[in-house]
């Protein structure tokens, strides 16, 4: 295998037949120790949070794939907390795509002047740019049109394809009664075709059990027992 990024949550290794794997590892983001989905920084390490990070992925992957939505997932090896994608371009640098249905998070220290804690939000779809020198800055689709990073309608490809399946997520959480806040996707170019890619775990959403945060580890023993 080649080497070929550390992230902050997984190592990505090339494999020989043009596939790569993802190594989860223990690491989460947040600020002094605290866990939260959308900092820039590892705050802390939690002990299996890897292989409960790729669980979580694996099951949501797989009712995806079912419904016929594409993504990069092939396959998975839980011992080992990793999984095998197809490749895929990113656009641009890389993009992040939040699906809102409360304001909480970044949104609400953005926005704060106008929303309020825990405020509806319908699904609310927004596209950052990944740049933690920037923090991560807002970005629209005339922007993202105007740079060259993507057509006016990959945009609303990708919108309705955030909404769509952040919809999943927050049905299949709603049957554990558990509540989604925020959740946020990647997405790349495999080919002509978008695709869904990193993960889909308790380290990208926000989850709520009668107004109190859901921990990642906490979340995967509440949906998977």
């Amino acid at each position: 295998m080649q080497h070929v990024y550390e992230g902050k949550t997984k190592t990505v290794y090339k494999l020989p037949d043009g596939n790569y794997l993802l190594k989860f590892k223990d690491d989460a983001t947040g600020e002094a120790g605290v866990f939260d989905p959308g900092s820039n920084t590892v705050a802390l390490k939690i002990q299996g949070l890897g292989k409960a990070s790729l669980a979580m992925s694996q099951y949501f992957f797989e009712k995806l794939a079912a419904k016929g939505v594409p993504t990069h997932y092939i396959s998975c090896d839980p011992d080992q907390a990793t999984m095998v994608v197809k490749p895929a371009v990113n656009f641009g640098k890389g993009l992040e795509c939040i699906c809102r249905f409360k304001a909480v998070g970044s949104f609400l220290r953005r926005f704060g002047g106008y929303a309020q804690q825990g405020q509806e939000l319908d699904g609310l779809v927004e596209i950052t740019i990944k740049d933690d020198d920037r923090q991560d800055p807002p970005i629209t689709k005339d922007i993202l049109a105007a740079l060259g990073i993507m057509t006016a309608d990959e945009f609303e490809n990708i919108k309705k394809l955030t909404r769509d399946i952040a919809i999943l997520v927050k049905d299949e959480l709603a049957t554990k009664g558990l509540a989604l806040y925020d959740i946020k996707f990647e997405f790349g170019r495999s080919g002509d075709q978008i695709i869904l890619i990193d993960e889909i775990s308790g380290g990208n959403m926000r989850v709520y059990k009668k107004d109190q945060i859901v921990a990642p580890m906490d979340l995967v023993k509440l949906m998977l027992g």
